[in-house]
Order: structure tokens, then C-alpha cells, then sequence
């Protein structure tokens, strides 16, 4: 074989396996949760969802692989100032899906790349309106607004944000200081406040069981004084009835026959018996003078006996002399 012949099928050989490679290339067989972006001649065609597709050998080609599965991308961190002008240090992570893989491949050069870069300025133009406390706290409203932002550009380049999470506020060292001597002081004063409502609380409770003591004490006394006024009351209640009774009855007997000479027998026994206990006093004690005549002194008091008539007598009476110790 000559040398003309060996190369004429070198030649014809190589453009037999580049067509034979071109043939297998266009069978494509697309995964799931895939998407492949068609180009013909340069120009989008088509896109492939999952399963087997052929395509014209030398005409069509793949230009882009979409993935379609929710992906997380990290934030690196930036330095951000505040607006009370302290500078932070902010990462973060971002959640993404494509939505429209031809939006994905043409509407931006890399959508990954973009939605990190506009995250980043988002977070810093949120941050610059708050102070540095505040930063810790609005860490929901940073992630609403980048999302918020992010969405507004996310049909353009086909891709849907989920959420947006801010993993870390980095302070400089003498911020961080100055914060742990602020939260300090902010817990030794809630401790003291804590301290002086206790102290509050426990002087209300005293003077609060002082004064229920007082006033159980007074109502007390006054039931009590109540119940003697009561009984007090009802003794001589009593009493009077007893006197009642007792004259009533005294006023009976007297109306009988022989009542008064009863009587005038009953008073001279007492007369005498306490005619005795004074003899024995140690005190001076007025007697009347007709001490020895006690029929007489019956009859000065009024109690005549049942032979003469019921009255009073108007016998004067003698002057009292004192009896000597």
C-alpha cells in the first residue's frame, strides 16, 4: 500500500469515528430534576426535560445543565457599619432553586454568583439603617428583606429564593468588651431592682399583716366589749325581773292575813342580826336613835302592822347618833 492510499484512509477513518462519536453524543438521556438548554447552531432550540432525547448530529448541541433541586450557597462575610457607625462582620447562607433553566442560562451570566453579590448589598443597606444593638435583634427583618429583594428579580433570571438566614455578627474586640461591661451593668441593675421589689413586696406584706392584726384585734375587743354590754344587759334584765318577781310577791304575801306581822317579824330578826355585825365593825356607823325600839323604827319606815291601818306614819323620826368602835 502506497502512502497517497494509507492516508487517504487515515483521513476517511478519522471522519467515519468523529461522525460515529457525533452520532452517540446526540442521544442524551436527561436524570431527573434536570433540565438541558438546546442550542442549534448557536441559537436556543429547545429544553429537555428527564428521559431520552436524540439530537441532529453537528446542528444541535447542550449549552447548559439546569439543576433543579433546592441548593444552599454561603454568603462570605462582608464588612458592614451601622448607623451609629460601628463595623461588623456579616455571613450568611441563601436557599435557591431554579425555576426556569432558559431564564437561568440567558437572563444572567451566573445566577449563583449574582444572587450571593445582591444578598451581600442587601444586607449591607439594611444594616447601615440600624444601630449596633439592634443588629442582634432584627435578624428576622435582614433575611425578610434580602429574600424580599431576591424574589423581586427572580423570575428575570429564573431561579425562586426560599429563605435567607444570617449565621453571624462579628463586633471588633473592643466593641464585644464594651458590650459584655454594658450587659454587666444591665444585669447587676436588674438584680438590684430585682432585690428592691423583693424588699417592696416584703414591707407591703408586713405592714399588710400588721394591720390585719390590728383590725382583727380591734374587731375582737369590740365583740367582746359587745358581749359584756350584752350580758351586762341581760344581767340586769334579769335582776330587775328577779326584783319584780320578788316585790310582786312581797306585795302578795303582804295583802294576806298576817302578812305584815310576817314581815315586821322577818325585818326585826335582819335588824338585829346587823345590829350585832356593827357592834363588831371597826368603822363608825350612824345607827338611828331609837336603836332599841324596833317596833318604832318598823313604823318610821312605813310597815305597820296588820292591825293598824295601811299607811305611812308621820311619827318624826330622831336624830341618828354613831355607835362608838
Amino acid at each position: 500500500m502506497s502512502t497517497a492510499d494509507a492516508f487517504n484512509l487515515f483521513v476517511w477513518g478519522s471522519l467515519f469515528l468523529i461522525t460515529a462519536i457525533k452520532f452517540v453524543k446526540s442521544i442524551v438521556i436527561v436524570p431527573n430534576r434536570r433540565e438541558y438548554i438546546v442550542e442549534r447552531l448557536g441559537r436556543y432550540h429547545q429544553t429537555l426535560g428527564p428521559g431520552f432525547h436524540v439530537l441532529l448530529p453537528f446542528l444541535d448541541r447542550v449549552a447548559y445543565i439546569a439543576d433543579l433541586r433546592e441548593e444552599s450557597m454561603d454568603v462570605p462575610p462582608q464588612e458592614c457599619f451601622t448607623s451609629d457607625n460601628v463595623k461588623v462582620e456579616v455571613d450568611g447562607v441563601i436557599y435557591i432553586s431554579v425555576t426556569e433553566s432558559k431564564n437561568a442560562a440567558y437572563g444572567v451570566t451566573d445566577y449563583r454568583n449574582a444572587a450571593v453579590s445582591l444578598a451581600q448589598t442587601t444586607t449591607r443597606s439594611v444594616i447601615g439603617t440600624l444601630d449596633l444593638d439592634r443588629t442582634f435583634e432584627e435578624r428576622e427583618a435582614i433575611n425578610a428583606r434580602v429574600v424580599a429583594v431576591l424574589s423581586e428579580v427572580g423570575h428575570g433570571w429564573g431561579i425562586q429564593v426560599h429563605r435567607y438566614e444570617v449565621k453571624n455578627i462579628m463586633t471588633p474586640p473592643s466593641v464585644r468588651d464594651d458590650m459584655e461591661r454594658q450587659m454587666a451593668a444591665e444585669r447587676e441593675r436588674r438584680a438590684l431592682l430585682a432585690r428592691s421589689e423583693g424588699d417592696k413586696q416584703a414591707n407591703i406584706n408586713e405592714s399588710e399583716g400588721i394591720r390585719r392584726e390590728m383590725i382583727n384585734r380591734s374587731e375582737g375587743e369590740r365583740q367582746r366589749r359587745m358581749n359584756e354590754a350584752q350580758g351586762r344587759a341581760a344581767e340586769i334584765l334579769a335582776i330587775a325581773k328577779a326584783k319584780a318577781h320578788s316585790i310582786r310577791q312581797i306585795a302578795g304575801v303582804l295583802a294576806e292575813p298576817g302578812g305584815r306581822d310576817a314581815m315586821r317579824l322577818q325585818l326585826g330578826e335582819s335588824y338585829f342580826a346587823t345590829l350585832g355585825e356593827l357592834a363588831n365593825a371597826e368603822t363608825q356607823v350612824l345607827v338611828p336613835a331609837n336603836l332599841t325600839d324596833p317596833d318604832e323604827l318598823l313604823d318610821t319606815l312605813g310597815l305597820p302592822s296588820d292591825s293598824e291601818p295601811t299607811g305611812f306614819h308621820s311619827t318624826p323620826r330622831q336624830a341618828a347618833r354613831p355607835i362608838p368602835r
